[in-house]
């Protein structure tokens, strides 16, 4: 199995080179269409004309398209992502402390949107044909027309401004410091320095956000894991476990589940993508300092250096999940594992 496991990573690493470099093709050539000028918004009150052609120059805005994407390649190739335009900071590290919250915000929301999802999916097959199924999908279909955002407003009204329970603004309390960066990811960095005031102030942070992110997730999960049981129950398998006098709580525990989730892990995987771009707004509203956030102010500053590379994070990250659950679905299904 890890044999194979590797050739889908080989495979998908294959994959991601020519995409990456699509994708950067086609970032680099729209942020340039833009009517916006960039070395200008570069310049001090007061520059001089000769300031702006030297500045020009240095930025490499003389040359041609053609040749400032090759220029620019190179320097990504070399490790060398540019200087932020507006923050007036390496792109890297901007990229170097972003990144982590955003993998934290989506790893919380893929966890509870996969709880409350399978939970109410199971809930929905339980009850099957009764009134109670028609409630949990009519409060699905309501919790799916909801966008992230929007939710993410109406939890801050509800759990953060009404009720108190959950700050929403930030990432740790007003003033706490933070550890030194050990793994970057704050989370852990608490936990490793023995912080734990922090470890809960984070935690109590990351909850608004993720439940946000879960809440719109969760019933996609549901609709199709009760799909799944239902037409796994009807299965040759399911009928033979039941004539050997296996009980209904365990043919649906230890052969349908199982079978069922293959769906629902391809599901999830397609939707933890999105997630990573729905998180954009999500961020914004909650001042939470991730990859959104960061891409939001260069985007309002027309910093075109943090646009190409922040762009290439997300299709990057993308491509990681893909490739992730590929994996994890071939150990879910032996069947897979055999061809």
């Amino acid at each position: 199995m890890l044999i194979v496991a590797l050739q889908i990573l080989f495979r998908r690493l294959l994959v991601a080179v020519p995409t990456m470099l699509a994708v950067s093709v086609l970032v680099f050539i729209v942020l340039r269409l833009l009517p916006a000028d960039p070395v200008a918004m570069s310049l001090p009150p007061g520059a001089t004309m000769a300031d702006y052609e030297r500045l020009r120059v240095e930025m490499g805005f003389d040359r041609s398209v053609i040749e400032q994407y090759w220029l620019w390649l190179k320097a990504m190739i070399s490790g060398d992502f540019g200087t932020s335009i507006y923050f007036r900071r390496p792109v890297a590290d901007l990229v170097r402390t972003a990144l982590p919250n955003s993998i934290e915000l989506v790893a919380a929301g893929l966890l509870l949107g996969v709880v409350i999802g399978m939970a109410g999916g199971l809930a929905m097959f339980a009850l099957r044909a009764t009134p109670g199924e028609t409630a949990i999908d009519l409060a699905s279909s309501a919790m799916m027309s909801i966008p992230e955002f929007l939710w993410a407003l109406l939890l801050i009204l509800l759990l953060g401004v009404s009720l108190q329970w959950l700050p929403f603004f930030g990432r740790i309390a007003p003033g706490m410091t933070t550890p030194p960066a050990v793994t970057g990811f704050l989370l852990l960095d608490s936990l490793v320095a023995g912080r734990f005031d922090l470890f809960r102030s984070i935690l109590f942070h990351l909850l608004l956000p993720a439940l946000a992110l879960a809440i719109a997730l969760s019933p996609l999960i549901m609709r199709i894991l009760r799909s799944s049981l239902l037409e796994t129950l009807n299965e040759d398998y399911i009928s033979q476990a039941r004539l050997r006098g296996v009980s209904e709580r365990a043919i649906i525990i230890r052969h349908a589940l199982r079978n069922a989730a293959l769906p629902t892990i391809s599901l999830i995987g397609v939707q933890a993508g999105f997630m990573f771009g729905g998180t954009i707004l999500v961020e914004v509203i909650c001042g939470y300092p991730g990859l959104g956030n960061l891409i939001v102010d260069a985007v309002r500053n027309h910093d075109l250096p943090v646009i190409q590379v922040v762009a290439l994070v997300y299709c990057l990250m993308v491509l990681f999940i893909n490739a992730f659950v590929e994996v994890l679905y071939l150990v879910v299904n032996p069947r897979l594992r055999t061809a």
